[in-house]
């Protein structure tokens, strides 16, 4: 019981931070905002801040870090990797209804205005894509798994593009959920049969 106490603690101190620092950037811009402001606004010492973030970046990267390679490897015995991955992301836009929409949209505006954020998420989706491709390996150096790793976090990163693009344009996070359900079996369709059936040479 304290065990699960102490995790609570921890997970309100985590939020805390993350709030303080998404509020002071959005505010002013992620390069003018320094850590001390964030620890000082968010209450806590700035080593303490540190022990739940790493480097400044993870105070808005974590949040949108995907684990693909995980949701792999933690499948369901008989559940295909691509399978598994659709199950993820649909169960994703099962629950945008219950998102905070502005957090969620403020995140992309802090991350969309910063170079130094820009090529954090570049570098994230890169480290992403070779975890996706160990896990999907079924020997060292597997071409086939380094390719659908590069197509699977293509894919993704496009799904959520529009998906941010159409709660940016105005659009309900229920209608936004359902639209991206429904581009989530297009994509992962594609994905598992190929696009040569869409775009194959017709001539």
């Amino acid at each position: 019981m304290m065990a699960g106490l102490r995790e609570r603690k921890k997970e309100q101190t985590r939020r805390r931070i993350a709030e303080a620092a998404l509020r002071l950037f959005a505010e002013r811009g992620y390069d003018e905002v320094t850590v001390n402001e964030v620890a000082e606004a968010a209450g806590v010492a700035k080593v303490t801040l540190f022990a739940y973030f790493a480097t400044k970046e993870c105070l808005v990267l974590d949040e949108v870090k995907e684990d693909m390679a995980r949701i792999v490897t933690e499948r369901p015995p008989g559940l295909s990797p691509l399978g598994a991955l659709r199950a993820h992301y649909r169960a994703f836009a099962r629950e945008a209804p219950g998102v905070d929409a502005e957090s969620l949209l403020t995140r992309v505006r802090v991350i969309s205005g910063s170079p130094a954020l820009l090529a954090g998420v570049h570098q994230a989706h890169i480290g992403q894509r070779y975890e996706l491709a160990a896990a999907l390996e079924r020997e060292p150096g597997d071409l086939i798994a380094h390719l659908l790793a590069a197509q699977v976090t293509a894919v993704v990163t496009t799904l959520q593009e529009q998906f941010f693009h159409r709660l940016a344009c105005g659009a309900s996070l229920a209608e936004a959920g359902r639209r991206l359900a429904d581009e989530v079996d297009v994509a992962f369709d594609l994905l598992d049969h190929g696009f040569a059936a869409s775009y194959g040479d017709k001539s």
